[in-house]
């Protein structure tokens, strides 16, 4: 089965003045939205816990002042000699700095290469060894650890730092902006031309970096704009950079908080709160790690957070407790939204929170899956059998029945065509159909219901293949995490071939004080009574916090607790 949703203008944002298709530079979203809100606060940044500025400060810039200040940037770098086409490294903090210097290398038409520094520096490292990129725009942390990794970052000629440093990690971002002249016009690249690089988070595989195009930029701010109303009237909180950089495009305001972006499961939930207070915000952005730790703080409080018209998380599938959590903090008008994507697609569908407390949730808790809406306009999914190897040509691309779980492909405006590497890695994800359309493979599992609704069933390569058929991990866990003593769960496979289901437990604080024989004892009968865990008899019970991904600390690596599994059995 596949679903559809026709494009609709209904709601999608008005064409330029002069009937000009959309931009083909994702910057002259910026440049129109400095004209029309030049007075307008475009950024909010929030002092960082050590910074020179008190404790609880923030700094507002105007829509005219980061206009001016991505100017003088892209005359920065072209004088320092970065030109169109060039793939430049941006390692710099969330902040003014971050959206000049990626706004300015749009502006250029240059490639900025946006990576998660979560990852850890041999992972970094490896990531940006294979760019080929010839520039860098760095912090000096990032610049001396650059000096360290020389061969592996050779083809960098050109350093630039961003904040203050010796002379040696390479030239003074702040000094070529005072010494620069007027900035060159904005480069006006193919619709299909690399506007940027962005590299996947690498949770359930080695990180990929993603070649995004200014179409499909354009095409994910207008997704925005036409489903989840972004818009002029919002101040949102920013707590995932990436997803910021659309504010300033759609005329938002983008308030950053004081927090790691790289760890958002370990924010600190009351300035998070104080900023969404202070600043009235009306929009956040978060991981599901982030908004269990803001859903724990605020309930015992009876705080809420009134402003707040939508809420946007991602990342990983969301406890319906937890929305009802939510749910009880925010205005009755406001919606919590969970949409459904990857790096390579963005956003493919979605779910608010009523329809999923009110009809999906107890599907999802009898071993349905997890579902995640319908397709959003301009999207076709389609479900087809599942294979491990590239496909070929269309012809592998029939669609199977609703209710028949297979390999989730997804088409469409904001769906990227290929991978910066070697030309396997395309190969692998990505599928042309008979009419030369790319189609991409998410690496996921799931079914159409008869309502045309995408239920995940969890990721391809983590299922249990198994000599009765496979196991997928969401219809599996959602039963075990119904015991009392179970925070959450991860299926796993083990034994010759890994073809053994095994279920790894990470206990609540009571289940840890629990006798353990009878707890395994209790799981072990639970699995029984549903037909997705009746093959289940394996069960450990892991002694830390599962292990999560850098980017959204949400998704479970269960290829880890495979490997502890097994070394438990030996």
């Amino acid at each position: 089965m596949s679903a559809t949703r026709p494009a609709s203008g209904a709601t999608a944002e008005p064409p330029a003045a002069d009937g000009a298709p959309p931009a083909v530079n994702v910057c002259d979203r910026l440049w129109r939205a400095v004209e029309a809100f030049e007075s307008k606060p475009a950024l909010i940044v929030h002092a960082r816990a050590g910074a020179l500025q008190p404790p609880g400060s923030q700094h507002t810039f105007a829509f005219g002042e980061l206009g001016e200040r991505v100017r003088r940037c892209a005359a920065a770098l072209s004088s320092a000699g970065i030109a169109p086409g060039m793939r430049v490294i941006v390692l710099v903090r969330p902040g003014v700095h971050w959206f000049a210097v990626t706004y300015a290398l749009f502006h250029i038409g240059a490639v900025p290469v946006l990576i998660d520094p979560g990852m850890g520096r041999r992972n970094l490292v490896a990531c940006l060894s294979r760019v080929g990129a010839q520039a860098m725009v760095a912090t000096p942390i990032a610049h001396a650890a650059r000096l360290l990794h020389r061969r592996a970052l050779r083809d960098v000629r050109t350093n630039i730092v961003a904040g203050r440093g010796p002379g040696l990690l390479g030239q003074s971002l702040e000094r070529l902006m005072q010494a620069a002249g007027a900035a060159p016009p904005m480069a006006r690249p193919a619709p299909h031309a690399p506007a940027a690089i962005l590299f996947t988070s690498g949770s359930t595989g080695p990180a990929k970096g993603v070649v995004y195009t200014h179409a499909v930029f354009d095409a994910q701010a207008r997704s925005l704009a036409a489903h989840f109303g972004c818009g002029p009237g919002d101040i949102d909180l920013a707590t995932f950079p990436l997803f910021a950089l659309f504010d300033v495009a759609l005329g938002m305001t983008a308030v950053i908080p004081d927090m790691d972006a790289t760890r958002p499961g370990s924010a600190d939930p009351r300035k998070i709160i104080a900023a969404i207070e202070l600043n009235r915000c009306t929009s956040l952005f978060a991981s599901p790690a982030l908004l269990r730790r803001l859903a724990a703080h605020l309930l015992p409080a009876g705080h809420g957070l009134r402003t707040l018209r939508r809420v946007l998380t991602a990342g990983a599938p969301v406890e319906p407790r937890l929305l009802a959590d939510l749910r009880r903090a925010l205005a009755p008008g406001a919606e919590i939204h969970t949409p459904y994507g990857a790096t390579e697609a963005l956003p493919v569908s979605d779910i608010g929170d009523r329809e999923i407390l009110e009809e999906t949730a107890e599907l999802s808790r009898r071993g349905a899956g997890t579902c995640v809406g319908r397709p959003l306009a301009g999207l076709d999914v389609r479900i087809i059998a599942i294979s491990d190897a590239p496909l070929p040509d269309g012809s592998h691309l029939r669609a199977l029945a609703a209710g028949e779980v297979g390999e989730i492909v997804v088409r469409g405006p904001v769906v990227t065509a290929e991978y910066h590497g070697p030309p396997e890695l395309t190969r692998a994800a990505k599928v042309r159909d008979n009419q030369g359309r790319v189609w991409h493979r998410m690496g996921d599992v799931g079914y159409l219901d008869e309502r045309g609704r995408l239920w995940y069933c969890g990721r391809k390569s983590q299922r249990v293949c198994t000599a009765d058929g496979a196991l997928f991990t969401e219809p599996c866990e959602a039963i075990i995490n119904q015991h009392p003593a179970v925070r959450r769960s991860a299926l796993v496979g083990v034994g010759p071939g890994e073809a053994q289901p095994a279920v790894c437990v990470e206990l609540t604080a009571g289940g840890r004080r629990a006798d353990r024989r009878a707890l395994l004892a209790e799981l072990a009968a639970l699995a029984q009574r549903a037909p997705a865990t009746r093959s289940i008899c394996t069960f450990f019970v892991y002694p830390r916090e599962f292990p999560v991904d850098v980017r959204h600390n949400a998704k479970i690596r269960r290829e880890e607790l495979a490997a502890w599994a097994a070394r438990q059995r030996r």
